[in-house]
């Protein structure tokens, strides 16, 4: 797409703009407005609103993935509201590249709000290539530092609630545990405390011994695992509140964490170097990275582990064994052999119904998870494995009766191809 003019973010803006930030970490978001208000940006995570299609697609082409359709939407209707002043917002749109739409709507944002007559909201790319810089809006060594804890604890509170919640003696224990310590730290990061790692390692074991401390029962309950994009999988804004759907219907359901996606993302950033014949100085600097992140994990991981109730995700390097039967790991694409990966680490960890959901009409997706399904069931053949599509124009029902395949209601075990 041809790179189109966009208002600048201004340093005079930080202190007068909300940069409104699209629904996309639910687990994560408080934390991240947490890291954003440490280092001086008022930042709000754009609110849900009904019917996001009917604001997008006047502006844009029904054929973009659904992910585009709902985030643009969001932007729309949230200017729409009368919430926001157009002239003290700027919107903020996190992006991985690559080939893929979603990952690269930068440009569509800001072709949208000049159609719609808003040309002069600024569009910030949050991204860690230094690509369509702002004079208001830097990547600092604290804010990435808050950034990080923000995901760290995240990721922690997310794997711990979802491994709680289910068999829980006393109904909302879990997640009132979760909604403290989420108060918690927010109030650390906003001050700058406990984000370091050191710090991060003493939160880890006290989180880890209050989630330890709600009383649980042992019962047979259904146990589905989720994976797939990246926006799919985590906002309940693109999957339609699959996390409330599965709750009522009794399931116990796991997703793994965002950071082995972040290692994901630099580590093919890295082979994509190697492969370009790029300089030394540029593989050692990806090294160095992913070993920062791998130590990040590795404490995480650690302190979930040290009481021997709660089980940690499978670190990167597993991650990637798994895969290789199933996917060469070359396919990093989109979310790539990350899906692979993250399936069978869920069917090793007991769970036998697994929802990998994607958007229609994303070729990446078509190729990195429908395409996989044969080598799967092959490879699990107990495991009742199922890909849940979502677009905007299909009914709730047909897609509540494709999950409910998913999770072995109606049907046992029903394979595809």
């Amino acid at each position: 797409m041809k790179k189109v003019e966009a208002a600048e973010f201004t340093k005079a803006m930080k202190a007068t703009h909300t940069i409104l930030l699209p629904d996309m970490l639910h687990y994560h978001n408080a934390l991240l407005q947490a890291a954003f208000d440490a280092c001086g940006y008022h930042l709000e995570i754009l609110p849900e609103e009904k019917n996001l299609p009917g604001y997008s697609l006047p502006y844009i082409s029904g054929d973009y993935c659904l992910p585009t359709v709902l985030i643009l939407g969001q932007i729309l209707a949230a200017i729409r509201s009368g919430r926001f002043q157009p002239e003290r917002i700027a919107f903020m749109e996190p992006q991985t590249g690559g080939a893929c739409r979603a990952g690269n709507i930068y440009n569509t944002i800001i072709q949208s709000l000049k159609k719609a007559g808003y040309e002069q909201i600024p569009v910030i790319s949050l991204n860690a290539f230094g690509e369509e810089k702002h004079a208001g809006f830097t990547i600092t060594p604290k804010l990435l530092c808050c950034a990080i804890a923000a995901v760290c604890f995240g990721d922690l509170l997310m794997s711990l609630y979802q491994q709680v919640r289910p068999c829980e003696c006393r109904r909302g224990e879990a997640k009132a545990c979760w909604e403290r310590w989420i108060k918690s730290l927010c109030e650390d990061i906003r001050a700058g405390r406990n984000i370091s790692g050191k710090k991060r390692k003493e939160c880890y074991r006290q989180i880890v011994r209050d989630f330890a401390g709600i009383s649980v029962e042992e019962r047979k309950i259904r146990r589905v695992g989720i994976t797939g994009e990246i926006y799919m999988k985590f906002s309940p804004v693109g999957n339609g509140h699959l996390e409330q759907f599965l709750q009522e219907r009794d399931c116990a359901y796991r997703m793994g964490g965002f950071i082995n996606y972040v290692i994901y993302l630099v580590d093919s950033e890295r082979e994509d170097h190697k492969l370009r014949c790029s300089g030394r100085m540029i593989l050692k600097a990806h090294d160095m990275v992913i070993r920062y992140l791998l130590r990040m994990q590795h404490d995480i991981s650690q302190s979930m582990s040290e009481d021997g109730r709660f089980v940690p995700d499978a670190d990167f390097a597993t991650m990637k064994e798994m895969a290789e039967p199933v996917i060469n790991q070359g396919c990093h694409t989109g979310d790539g052999w990350l899906v692979a990966a993250e399936v069978a680490d869920l069917v090793e960890k007991g769970y036998e119904n697994i929802l990998i959901v994607h958007p229609f009409g994303c070729l990446v997706s078509h190729v990195c998870e429908r395409g996989i399904m044969k080598k799967l069931h092959e490879r699990y053949p107990g495991v009742n494995i199922h890909t849940i599509e979502y677009d905007y124009d299909s009914a709730p029902a047909l897609r509540e009766s494709r999950i409910l395949l998913g999770i072995g209601e109606g049907r046992e075990n029903v394979k595809e191809d």
